[in-house]
């Protein structure tokens, strides 16, 4: 396999990165061409981006804006309707944050107990939504006074969420998943276990609101359903990933080594689904972005490795591009800083590898 990840002809390589590990990708929800990134290195930046190949005279990518926090920040999402313009973050100082992004300016809406881990925008509400480690869902109207207008408790601490219309999904500690209704957050429409054995690492809904995919530190990925009729239930399945087989030399008991075939085995630590064709991408600790066709159980592409693990990833609003940020994400603890190379950040244009086979516009 090539080990040109960014290969002129089909990606751009962006300027004015993070210098610490890349936490989320959220491109706008109506622009193919502007994109959020939230880092670790306290910032959350807008970038303007430009042709893929920008090689041929092409309009050239641009960090058009950088909102500086007072920690890390794990999360970032986009307004629409009445606050289109707009752009919300959160991470480990625990305010919630209302960006203006043609001002460059930055107001404070409230505060969680603890990190904010997660975050979305509910079009059909026009309200953002939070998730913490404070084991709480905070509604926020950023045009009211008060800014926060509900809070519901959950039993755990909440690491990832997403919404496809009104269903609101959230994965919690402990292997728990709540599906809300978020018109009637009284209490869940459905409270279930993760079909995965380890720790849940990234969430995402299907675009045709029928269910979401979920994965695991232990390289695995789970499709699941929303309905919870049995025929509809025995649809979900889950499957292994991102791992990889390789000679090594093992330690015996008498101090000499023996060559063995050693499974290692990476988290995933993003999930996004293809807003042109609702097949989804994965991105694993291994450094590797694999396309998924979930309908008929195959991988439809595997991309060249990258420099550090994947951290997050994201696709245009249109589907026709897909961003990348490889960075380190303490897998391996301080041990893994030693060899761990700069942070790099991508935009991939997009051709037939993300169409299902047999598909017909």
């Amino acid at each position: 396999m090539s080990s040109d990840y960014a290969d002129p002809q089909s990606t751009v390589t962006l300027p004015s990165l993070p210098f610490d590990s890349i936490s989320a990708i959220r491109w706008s929800p109506v622009s193919p061409d502007q994109m959020l990134v939230a880092s670790w290195d306290t910032t959350v930046r807008l970038y303007d981006i430009g042709d893929v190949p920008c090689n041929t005279g092409g309009k050239p990518s641009e960090m058009r804006a950088k909102f500086d926090h007072r920690a890390a920040v794990l999360a970032c999402a986009w307004g629409e309707g009445p606050s289109a313009g707009k752009a919300y973050s959160g991470g480990l100082d625990t305010g919630v944050r209302e960006l203006d992004l043609e001002k460059e300016q930055i107001a404070h809406l409230g505060t969680h107990d603890d990190s904010i881990s997660a975050m979305v925008w509910a079009k059909e509400t026009n309200n953002l939504i939070t998730g913490s480690w404070d084991r709480t869902i905070r509604f926020w109207d950023p045009r009211s006074t008060t800014s926060q207008i509900s809070q519901h408790s959950t039993p755990e601490r909440i690491y990832a969420m997403d919404l496809v219309n009104n269903t609101l999904v959230v994965a919690m500690a402990s292997r728990l998943f709540h599906i809300y209704d978020i018109r009637n957050l009284t209490k869940p429409l459905q409270e279930r276990e993760s079909s995965l054995k380890y720790m849940t690492r990234s969430l995402a809904c299907m675009l045709d609101g029928q269910g979401y995919a979920t994965a695991s530190v232990e390289g695995r990925i789970a499709v699941e359903y929303f309905d919870p009729a049995p025929e509809i239930q025995e649809k979900k399945y889950a499957f292994k990933c991102h791992r990889q087989t390789t000679k090594d030399a093992v330690p015996q008991h008498d101090g000499t080594t023996q060559t063995e075939e050693v499974d290692h085995v990476w988290p995933v630590n993003g999930l996004a689904f293809c807003p042109r064709f609702n097949t989804f991408a994965s991105a694993g600790s291994d450094g590797t972005v694999s396309i998924w066709d979930f309908k008929v159980k195959k991988r439809l592409r595997q991309y060249p490795k990258y420099p550090n693990p994947v951290s997050a990833i994201g696709f245009s609003c249109d589907g026709t591009r897909l961003a990348v940020a490889a960075s380190y994400t303490w897998d391996e603890g301080e041990h893994g800083l030693k060899t761990a190379k700069a942070p790099w950040l991508g935009v991939r244009k997009l051709g037939d590898e993300v169409r299902p086979k047999g598909w017909t516009a």
